[in-house]
């Protein structure tokens, strides 16, 4: 099938999405645009998901296009609502005047991680700021809308993640001697890879600085990633030769901080921030974490752990700040049973902010120049 007819059946399958997502005229509503149809079945196009869409509508519709005879590989480029959610302009009537070539092909990353088209660092400048949580709900939420996604554990003195993914599998190992390719394990929609897959649960990681660089660069290497719209790194907390060795490493497109309101914490912060300028890498935001309580019997917000010291920071830096989440014991249970917050109860006090603080990442990244 040429190219234009191949387009033209593309335009005719995105026409009509149904079943879970609700009936729905993906082109006609201007969701679908700057279609892309290139030799050997190529498909890209940009998604523009409005606020009351539900996040399985950008999986349909890369499901649906997949299942087109003739196409062999599918990209979605998703534009999330702008925050306030005032959506971009869409065009009038049933407009079928989808053009090839109207999206320009992506920069390839150079070295590692080829596939990968961002990559996003969360960090801390010290440990118990829930900077693990953070990590994988911004995963889980992006991974909802219809991205692929990763996530590095790359917190290898505290790997978390497979806890709070449920996962407990060993990852499986492919080739031969000097050769091994370790395959990505999958949870939630998010492609993972942790350290926490590979020891016994009561085994400690005691490991010197070279060793865990090399670990890290073995998760960047050596495991099957596949393509990905966003990888999320959680790294480390703090400013030593692992979070050096990592940021050095990894081609990064922007990092994210997370800290608690007081002051102890984002004092460590605003030299995790520092240590970013000194490697060229754009911090994309602050986040402040356990950011008042709401008592659910009298309705009062107790400021636990102050209040207001990350916008603070964020200003003092001339950093943006994404947002605050809540303290909301919904976080714990859902970070025990196995699920990202935003899965367990996205209509709680954290998983509405946590979807906020995705909404702003993904319109920082947007703001991030191509790669050349």
């Amino acid at each position: 099938m040429d190219v234009e007819a191949l387009t033209e059946s593309v335009i005719t399958a995105l026409s009509r999405i149904s079943g879970e997502a609700g009936d729905v005229d993906l082109v006609g509503s201007g969701r679908v645009q700057g279609l892309e149809v290139k030799e050997g079945g190529r498909v890209r196009f940009s998604f523009h998901l409005r606020a009351e869409d539900p996040g399985t509508l950008v999986k349909f519709a890369r499901q649906v296009v997949e299942e087109v005879s003739g196409v062999s590989e599918v990209k979605v480029d998703v534009q999330l609502p702008r925050l306030g959610g005032a959506d971009g302009p869409r065009p009038a009537g049933n407009d079928r005047t989808l053009k090839p070539g109207s999206v320009p092909a992506p920069t390839p990353r150079p070295g590692l991680l080829a596939e990968v088209e961002r990559v996003v660092a969360v960090s801390s400048g010290k440990g118990g700021v829930g900077k693990s949580m953070v990590a994988a709900n911004l995963a889980a939420v992006l991974a909802s809308q219809g991205l692929r996604v990763g996530l590095i554990d790359a917190d290898i003195y505290g790997p978390n993640i497979p806890l709070m993914f449920g996962e407990t599998r060993r990852p499986r190992v492919s080739g031969g001697k000097g050769h091994e390719r370790i395959e990505a394990l999958e949870a939630h929609g998010v492609r993972l890879m942790s350290l926490g897959f590979l020891l016994d649960r009561e085994q400690p990681a005691i490991m010197r600085g070279p060793l865990i660089a090399g670990i890290l660069k073995q998760f960047i290497e050596q495991v099957e990633w596949g393509a990905l719209d966003v990888m999320v790194v959680d790294m480390p907390p703090g400013t030593g030769d692992a979070q050096l060795s990592l940021v050095q490493t990894i081609d990064l497109d922007g990092a994210v901080m997370v800290t608690t309101p007081q002051d102890v914490a984002t004092g460590d912060v605003r030299r995790g921030i520092k240590m970013f300028e000194k490697v060229n890498t754009k911090v994309l935001g602050v986040v402040e974490n356990m950011a008042g309580w709401l008592c659910p019997h009298c309705g009062e917000q107790a400021d636990v752990f102050g209040h207001g010291g990350g916008e603070r920071l964020a200003a003092e830096m001339e950093v943006p700040f994404l947002g605050r989440v809540p303290l909301d014991a919904a976080v714990a249970v859902a970070g025990d049973e196995g699920r990202p917050t935003v899965l367990a109860d996205p209509e709680g006090p954290a998983g509405r902010a946590l979807f906020a603080l995705a909404r702003g990442l993904r319109t920082r990244l947007e703001a991030v120049p191509a790669r050349s």
